[in-house]
């Protein structure tokens, strides 16, 4: 296992996508991004890469009334499966009582109290996972954690 997990490493730095730099994200978490992704070339932009990801909601209508709802049956689900379980891990608060990625816990939280369920927030977070991947594997940039202010008055949208 160590030597396959090696192995995994050295393919992903020949890549240079630097998945391995979002807090939560393993070497094997990276490997599966990358297989289920594919070239990243493939998507114009981070919205048909969270389509393909089942991540884009749908939007049902019929004269002027209607509502988004989940993306269940397009994408690919396992590319869902590992950015759920990601998503779980960014929002996570461990024993100290902090979380391992502040800002998306403070968007979570956010969502929450604006009214959306835990599965519905969590599915914008995926989607904002979804548009940092896209764009750190098309730009083979590193993740830089975002400075997070404390103020009572800001509004995460």
């Amino acid at each position: 296992m160590k030597q396959l997990e090696r192995m995994q490493g050295e393919l992903l730095e020949e890549l240079g996508y630097h998945l391995e730099t979002i807090p939560g994200i393993s070497t094997v978490t990276a490997s599966a991004l990358v297989a289920h992704i594919g070239d990243i070339k493939r998507f114009k932009n981070a919205d048909k890469l969270a389509n393909y990801a089942g991540v884009a909601p749908i939007c049902h209508s019929s004269a002027g009334k209607g509502k988004d709802l989940q993306n269940k049956s397009l994408g690919n689900r396992n590319l869902y499966n590992v950015l759920y379980l990601l998503t779980m891990q960014q929002i996570q608060i461990n024993r100290d009582g902090k979380a391992r990625n502040p800002l998306l816990r403070a968007y979570f939280e956010c969502k929450v109290s604006h009214g959306k369920t835990k599965i519905q927030a969590m599915i914008c977070i995926m989607r904002r996972l979804v548009s940092i991947i896209y764009s750190m594997m098309k730009n083979r940039t590193p993740y830089r954690m975002p400075e997070i202010e404390e103020s009572k008055d800001q509004v995460i949208s």
